[in-house]
């Protein structure tokens, strides 16, 4: 009888795994800089140093992984807000420049709001695997945002980058 009782909840429980999505989407909200994301695991956030061409900023980013596809928020407070548009050049090249890739020509779903929008879409290697990088880099007032998906051109599907992109709402 406890060997049946073991068996079934063994069963049981090889159900429930199978059943679980793997894209469990959550909300997630920045600490310093407010902003809120869904993202699709348990998000780990982490803050450096950055150089935005010549402007040193603390950024923190808000990121979660999954088969190898990373969904990230950074954020940074700038000393000055006419400076944005400057900053948000220099993240889109030093995106693009991460995975040695060139700009291409697609879509970001949703809109940003923001003072200042620059959506960013790329195809490149890095770690020699084909990757696509899509980004929204978004200024408010003196605050910028780095909203960005990147990972193997197989793994990133249009549902999940929607869901992503448009459930991205700074304060």
């Amino acid at each position: 009888m406890r060997i049946l009782r073991l068996a079934v909840l063994a069963c049981s429980l090889a159900l429930l795994a199978a059943c679980s999505p793997k894209y469990n989407w959550r909300e997630a909200h920045g600490d310093k800089i407010q902003f809120t994301v869904l993202l699709p695991a348990k998000p780990a956030s982490f803050s450096r140093q950055i150089d935005l061409n010549g402007m040193p900023v603390m950024m923190t980013m808000t990121a979660a992984e999954i088969d190898g596809v990373t969904f990230a928020v950074g954020a940074a407070e700038l000393s000055d807000a006419a400076q944005t548009p400057k900053a948000l050049e220099s993240m889109r090249t030093a995106l693009i420049n991460n995975i040695g890739g060139t700009a291409r020509d697609t879509p970001i779903p949703g809109k940003a709001d923001g003072d200042h929008t620059l959506d960013v879409s790329a195809t490149g290697v890095a770690r020699g695997q084909p990757m696509i990088l899509m980004a929204r880099l978004v200024a408010r007032d003196k605050r910028i945002y780095q909203v960005l998906v990147v990972g193997g051109d197989k793994a990133v599907t249009p549902e999940n980058i929607e869901t992503f992109f448009t459930s991205f709402k700074p304060a």
